[in-house]
C-alpha cells in the first residue's frame, strides 16, 4: 500500500509556510494564503493537511469546496462554510441582524472569530459562484481587525480572479502568500516509485516514469498503482507497460475533467483547441469554435480552470496528445471531420504551415478545392525532407480522396508508389500496375522503371498483357527464353554481331515522328517499354515457372536513350565492340530527343557499361547529376541504386573509404530490410570488397555470414556475391574455398552471358588459386583466356590486370609480362592495380639482378579495385623458385609451399605494408608517394604507423626486421 503522505512528497517548503500561518493565526494575526498549480499537484491535499494541523492546534476550522456543478448555486460555498461542525451556527448567523451589507452570516462569523481564531479553507476557488466570491472578498476586507485566516486552492486561473490575490490593494495590510506548486523532481519521482512499488526502481524506469507522468503526483500515483496491481516490477524492461498504463491514466483524468466542464462555449473552444491550437492563434481558435456570446478572456480562464490546458506563449494549449484525443473522441465522426475541414480552410486562408494544414486535412472530409491537393503534395515533400516516409505516404493517400483530373491522379499515384515501394512494396506494385495498364498518362515507362528499381521484373509484362498493349510493342511473338547454364550464346544480353551492320541503326530512325500515335502508346514510349521489359527479362529469376508471355525485341531503329543504354550494356558484358559500347553509353546519358523524362535503370546500365570502358570520370559526373535529380524528386529508391553504382566506381578506382561512405548513405535511403533479394548479392559484394580493401577482414566475414533469401542465391547478381566470398577466402589463406567460389562465380556469369573480364575478373583469380594449389596447366589456361578476352575488349584496366595475372602464374618471361602490365595500367584509372604491378616488377627485377629475396611480398599485398578481391600474398622469390623447379624437374605441376606472413607484420594494414616494403628497398618518401599515387605526408603517416606498431625507431630497424623475417 502506498504511504498516506504520498500527495505531500517534496512539499516541505509549503508545509512550513502553512505551519507558520497557523502559528500566526493563534497569535491573532490574520493571513490570506492561496495554493495554485496544475491539476494533480496536491493543492487540496495540502489544504486538508493544514486543516488537520489547525484543528490539532485548537483553532476553529471551516471548510468548503467549490464544484462546477454548483457554480450557479447562490451562496453554495458560504453555506458549506457556515454549517461546518456546528449545525446550529448557520441558522443563527443567517438570521442575525448585522451590518454586512446584506451578506448573510458574515457579521456573526466575524464576531465568533473574535472569541476563537478561525481558519477558513476553500478548495477549488476557480469554480466559486459569484455570490460566494463576493462574500469572501467582503470577508477579506475585514480581516485586519479579526483573528481569521483564509486558505484557498485553485487550479490554473480562476474565471474571475479573486480580489485577495497577491499584489492587490485589498490585502496590502494583511499577510498574503501565494504558493505555486511545482512538479516532482527526479528524486521525488524515485521516492514515489519506492513508496508505491515497495522497491527502488531501476534508473531507466524512474527516468521513464518522470517523463511519462511529467512529475504529476496524481497521475504518478494512479499509474504506479495500476502497474503494481498488474504484477509488474520497476525494471528497465517494463518501461513499455508503464507508458501504456500512464496513457490510460492521463486519458481517465482528462475524461473526468471534461465531465466537469459544463460551459458549452468552453467545450467548443476546447475542441477547436485540440484540433488546431498549435497551428492557429487563440482568437482564430475562438472564431472556429463558433459564435458564442462569451468574452475571450472568460474562455481563456475557463480553459485554464479545467486543468486540461497549459499556457504556451501566453495562450491556452493542450500539450498531451492523449488529452487531445479524449477531447475529440466524444464528438460524432461527421462533426469531427467537419471541424477539421473548417480548421484546414481557416489555416489555409491565414497561410499557416503546409504540414500543419496537411495534418488537418488527413482527418477532414474531402474539401473539393485545388488548394487541398497542392497543400498535401507540399506536405509530402516537407515530410520526405524530414525523413518521415510514412507521414509523406499518408498525405498522398489523402490527396487521392479529393476530386482529381486523370493526369494529376496518375502523378500522385506514381509519387505514392515511389514512397510505398520502401515500406509496403505490394501496395506500390498494385498502384504501378494500374498506371502501366492505363494508356495516355505519360507515366507508363516511368512506372515500369520504378518496378525494376524495386525488383519487380515480371509484373510489368503481365500488366501490359492484361491491357492488350504487349502485342503493340516490337517483338518476336514467342515466349520468353531464359539462358541455360553453360550456354552464354543463349543469354538475352547478346550484342549485335557486327558493329558495322547495326551501328548506324542504333542511333538513327526512319520511323515518322507521328507513327504509333493515336489510341496506342507513342513510338518513343514503345521503345522505352521494349528496352525496360528486356532488362527485366534478363534480370528476373527463372526458377521452374512456365512463362508463355512474349518478350519484346529491341527496335533496330531508335532514338531512345533507354534502348541505347541497354545495347551499351549488351556490348559491355559480351566484351566486344568497345567503341560502340562507349558511344551508345554516352547516347543513353544524353537528353531524350523527344523531350521525355529520363529513366533511371537504363542510365544505370549505361553508367556500368562506361565503367567497363575505363570512362570512370565521365561516369562520376553523370552519377552526380542523376543523384541530384533523384534527390529533387525525393526518390529514395533511385538514390540508393545510384549510390551503389557510385560505390562500385570508387572501389574500381581504389577509393574504398569513399565507397564505404556511399554504401552507408545508400543504407540510410534503403535499409537492408527493404532491399529486394534480386539486388542483395550486388550490395553485399560491394560491402565485402570495400571492407577487404580497407583491411576490415572480420567485418567482411560477418557480412558474408549473414543469411540471405533463397532468391538472392539464384538470381542474375548472385555471381557478385560468389566472387566476394572467393575474395574473402583468398585473403584468409583458404585457396581451396577461394577457387571453388571463383569457379562458381564464373559459371554463373557465363550462364547470364557475361564474358567480359572487365566486369568480374574471376579467371585470373581462379588461376592464381589454382597456381597456389599446384594446378599449373589450369592456372595458365585461365590466365591466357582472360588475357585474350581482355585484348578483344581493349580497355586498359582489364588488359593490365590480365597481364599481371598471367605474370603471377608463369615462370618464363615473367618480367616481360610485368612490364607490359605496368605500362598498360599506367594509363588505367585504377591505381591500386598499378601499385601492385610496380611492386611485383621491382621485386622480380631485383631477384633477377642479385638472386636474393627482399621482404616477403606477403606483407605487400594490396586489394584490387572494383569487384576484384585481394591479391595473392606470397613471396615472389619462393614463387619463382617453385615455378622453375616445376619446369625443369617435374612433368606435372606440384603444389607450391606458401610463405606465411611473419607475425610482426600481420598487424599492419595493407597501405602500411606497401609503404614498409618500398621503404625497405631504399626508396625515399617522395618516390614511394609517386608509386602509390599519394602525398608525401600520407607516406610519412603510414610509416609512422608502421614504426609504432612494430615498436621500432626508423628505417634501419625496419630493414633489419625485414632481413630477419627472410632468414626465418
Amino acid at each position: 500500500m502506498p504511504s498516506p503522505e504520498f500527495p505531500l512528497l517534496e512539499r516541505d517548503r509549503e508545509q512550513a509556510v502553512l505551519s507558520a500561518m497557523i502559528g500566526e493565526l493563534r497569535s491573532a494575526r490574520p493571513a490570506v494564503v492561496t495554493v495554485t498549480g496544475e491539476p494533480g499537484l496536491g493543492q487540496n491535499a495540502l489544504l486538508r493537511w493544514a486543516a488537520e494541523q489547525a484543528t490539532s492546534a485548537g483553532l476553529r476550522v471551516l471548510t468548503a469546496r467549490a464544484t462546477p456543478a454548483e457554480d450557479q448555486l447562490r451562496y453554495g460555498v458560504v453555506a458549506q462554510l457556515l454549517t461546518g461542525e456546528d449545525r446550529d451556527l448557520a441558522p443563527r448567523l443567517f438570521l442575525s441582524q448585522d451590518q454586512s451589507g446584506g451578506l448573510p452570516g458574515l457579521g456573526g462569523l466575524l464576531t465568533a472569530a473574535r472569541d476563537r481564531p478561525t481558519l477558513l479553507v476553500v478548495q477549488d476557488v476557480q469554480w466559486l459562484d459569484v455570490a460566494s466570491l463576493r462574500w469572501l472578498e467582503a470577508l477579506v476586507r475585514r480581516l485586519p481587525r479579526v483573528p481569521l485566516a483564509l486558505l484557498t486552492s485553485s487550479t490554473g486561473a480562476a474565471i474571475t480572479r479573486p480580489e485577495w490575490s497577491v499584489g492587490t490593494s485589498l490585502t496590502s495590510v494583511v499577510s498574503t502568500i501565494e504558493l505555486a506548486l511545482p512538479p516532482l523532481t527526479a528524486s521525488g519521482t524515485a521516492d514515489a516509485v519506492r513508496a508505491v512499488c515497495g522497491t527502488p526502481g531501476a534508473p531507466a524506469f524512474t527516468a521513464a516514469v518522470a517523463d511519462a507522468t511529467r512529475g504529476n503526483p496524481a497521475v504518478l500515483h494512479d499509474a504506479l498503482e495500476r502497474f503494481t496491481r498488474e504484477g509488474h516490477r520497476p525494471l528497465a524492461e517494463s518501461v513499455g507497460q508503464l507508458r501504456a498504463l500512464t496513457a490510460e491514466v492521463v486519458g481517465d483524468h482528462a475524461a473526468k475533467a471534461l465531465s466537469e466542464l459544463r460551459d458549452p462555449a468552453a467545450v467548443d473552444a476546447l475542441r477547436a483547441l485540440a484540433v488546431c491550437g498549435d497551428l492557429l492563434d487563440f482568437p482564430l481558435v475562438c472564431g472556429l469554435a463558433g459564435p458564442h456570446a462569451v468574452p475571450e478572456a472568460r474562455l481563456r480562464a475557463a480553459l485554464q480552470a479545467s486543468g486540461l490546458t497549459t499556457l504556451k506563449d501566453g495562450a491556452p494549449y493542450i500539450p498531451d496528445s492523449v488529452v487531445r484525443a479524449r477531447v475529440l473522441e466524444e464528438m460524432p465522426a461527421a462533426d469531427r471531420a467537419d471541424l477539421h475541414a473548417r480548421a484546414a480552410r481557416l489555416a489555409q486562408r491565414v497561410a499557416a504551415d503546409d504540414q500543419g494544414i496537411a495534418d488537418l486535412l488527413m482527418l477532414a472530409r474531402p474539401v473539393g478545392a485545388p488548394w487541398a491537393v497542392d497543400t498535401l503534395r507540399r506536405g509530402y515533400t516537407a515530410a520526405l525532407r524530414g525523413g518521415d516516409r510514412d507521414r509523406a505516404a499518408g498525405y498522398l493517400a489523402r490527396a487521392l480522396d479529393e476530386p482529381l483530373d486523370a493526369e494529376t491522379r496518375a502523378r500522385v499515384e506514381y509519387q505514392l508508389a515511389s514512397v510505398e515501394m520502401l515500406s509496403v512494396p505490394a501496395a506500390a506494385e498494385r498502384r504501378l500496375h494500374g498506371l502501366i495498364r492505363t494508356p495516355g498518362t505519360g507515366l507508363r515507362s516511368r512506372a515500369v522503371d520504378l518496378c525494376l528499381l524495386g525488383g519487380d521484373t515480371r509484373s510489368a509484362r503481365l500488366a501490359l498483357a492484361e491491357s492488350g498493349d504487349l502485342s503493340a510493342l516490337p517483338g518476336d511473338g514467342v515466349p520468353s527464353r531464359r539462358p541455360h547454364r553453360g550456354r552464354p550464346d543463349a543469354a538475352p544480353l547478346t550484342p549485335p554481331k557486327s558493329p558495322g551492320t547495326h551501328a548506324a541503326a542504333h542511333c538513327t530512325t526512319d520511323t515518322p515522328a507521328g507513327a504509333g500515335q493515336g489510341t496506342g502508346p507513342t513510338v518513343a514510349e514503345q521503345h522505352e517499354m521494349a528496352a525496360l521489359l528486356r532488362i527485366g527479362d534478363c534480370l528476373r529469376h527463372d526458377g521452374t515457372e512456365l512463362d508463355i508471355l512474349p518478350t519484346p525485341a529491341l527496335p533496330d531503329h531508335s532514338h531512345s536513350p533507354a534502348v541505347a543504354g541497354l545495347r551499351a550494356w549488351q556490348h559491355a558484358v559480351a566484351g566486344a565492340h568497345i567503341d560502340e559500347a562507349r558511344r551508345l553509353g554516352r547516347a543513353a546519358l544524353a537528353p531524350d530527343p523527344a523531350g521525355r523524362p529520363p529513366l533511371v535503370v537504363p542510365r544505370l546500365f549505361a553508367c556500368r557499361a562506361l565503367l567497363l570502358t575505363d570512362d570512370g570520370d565521365e561516369v562520376e559526373s553523370h552519377l552526380a547529376e542523376m543523384l541530384s535529380e533523384a534527390h529533387r524528386e525525393r526518390s529514395s529508391l533511385a538514390v540508393a541504386h545510384i549510390l551503389s553504382v557510385r560505390a562500385d566506381l570508387h572501389i574500381r578506382h581504389g577509393r574504398p573509404d569513399a565507397a564505404s561512405r556511399d554504401l552507408a548513405a545508400a543504407e540510410v535511403e534503403l535499409p537492408p530490410a527493404g532491399r529486394h533479394p534480386l539486388f542483395m548479392p550486388y550490395w553485399i559484394a560491394l560491402s565485402v570488397i570495400s571492407d577487404i580493401q580497407r583491411g576490415h577482414i572480420d567485418r567482411a566475414a560477418e557480412t558474408v555470414a549473414r543469411p540471405v533469401p533463397r532468391l538472392a542465391q539464384e538470381c542474375a547478381t548472385t555471381a557478385y556475391l560468389l566472387f566476394a566470398q572467393g575474395a574473402l577466402a583468398h585473403v584468409r589463406d583458404e585457396p581451396y574455398q577461394a577457387r571453388e567460389y571463383f569457379r562458381a562465380a564464373g559459371r554463373w556469369l557465363l550462364r547470364f552471358g557475361c564474358v567480359n573480364p572487365a566486369e568480374v575478373p574471376w579467371r585470373s583469380f581462379a588461376a592464381e588459386t589454382a597456381h597456389i594449389l599446384g594446378a599449373g596447366d589450369e592456372a595458365q589456361r585461365l590466365a591466357r583466356e582472360e588475357l585474350s578476352l581482355a585484348r578483344r575488349w581493349g580497355a586498359s584496366s582489364p588488359l593490365g590486370r590480365a597481364e599481371l595475372g598471367l605474370a603471377m602464374v608463369v615462370a618464363d618471361q615473367r618480367v616481360e609480362h610485368l612490364r607490359a602490365a605496368v605500362a598498360t595500367l599506367s594509363e588505367a584509372p585504377a591505381r591500386t592495380d598499378y601499385t601492385r604491378a610496380v611492386i611485383e616488377l621491382a621485386s622480380a627485377e631485383r631477384d633477377e639482378a642479385d638472386r636474393r629475396s627482399v621482404v616477403s611480398l606477403n606483407a605487400a599485398g594490396s586489394i584490387l579495385p572494383g569487384d576484384i578481391a585481394a591479391t595473392l600474398r606470397t613471396d615472389t622469390s619462393a614463387r619463382d623458385a617453385t615455378a622453375r623447379h616445376q619446369a625443369t624437374t617435374a612433368p606435372h605441376p606440384t603444389p607450391r609451399q606458401d610463405t606465411r606472413v611473419p607475425a610482426a607484420w600481420r598487424g599492419l594494414s595493407d597501405a602500411e605494408r606497401e609503404a614498409a616494403v618500398l621503404a625497405t628497398r631504399g626508396l625515399g618518401n617522395r618516390e614511394i608517394a609517386t608509386i602509390l599515387s599519394v602525398t608525401t605526408r600520407t607516406v610519412e603517416l603510414r610509416l609512422s604507423g608502421v614504426y609504432r606498431k612494430l615498436r621500432i625507431r626508423g628505417r634501419e630497424e625496419l630493414r633489419a626486421l625485414a632481413q630477419g623475417s627472410e632468414g626465418s
